[in-house]
């Protein structure tokens, strides 16, 4: 009979999966129990995600996938087939988004770590509801917890980008 130490070694199987990553398909063959911000981070390269907490309440690693807030601390990468799964880094798409220009006219950020979550979470607000009441932000953005700001410069920076549209 095998041991607790030799059960855990055991060689887990790998799944192929196609899914769009900031609007281009990728097929990569992983573990389906890998959780998705290891595979955006120290596989794919992509590390505007953070990981902050790692159950999912702090919102550092906020993704849209199939356009909905998700905790990539959270999700197998099993779940990803045939989804659209949306970074940081294809919100922006390389150039200054206007949510990024509004976090920086009004101070919305200061260590920055929960910064591309907060973008990306308001990202999905704005689509949602292009011109939403303070309140509404600050219900929206209660998922994504920051421990610098004070909320009050986060809630302008969407409101000022909301104006924008």
């Amino acid at each position: 009979m095998p041991c607790c130490a030799t059960a855990s070694r055991r060689i887990q199987p790998k799944a192929q999966l196609a899914f769009r990553l900031n609007g281009e398909l990728k097929t990569v063959l992983r573990e389906p129990q890998r959780l998705l911000i290891d595979l955006l981070r120290d596989e794919l390269g992509l590390t505007g995600t953070k990981e902050g907490c790692g159950i999912g309440v702090c919102g550092s690693c906020s993704v849209l996938i199939d356009g909905r807030v998700m905790s990539a601390c959270l999700v197998l990468v099993a779940t990803l087939n045939g989804r659209s799964v949306e970074t940081i880094e294809g919100l922006t798409r390389g150039k200054a988004s206007r949510l990024e220009e509004a976090f920086v006219s009004c101070g919305g950020f200061q260590c920055g770590i929960c910064t591309p979550g907060q973008i990306v979470a308001a990202a999905a607000l704005l689509d949602e509801n292009p011109q939403p009441a303070p309140s509404d932000v600050r219900a929206w953005m209660t998922g994504n917890l920051c421990r610098c700001t004070g909320y009050g410069q986060i809630v302008d920076a969407i409101l000022r980008a909301a104006e924008e549209t």
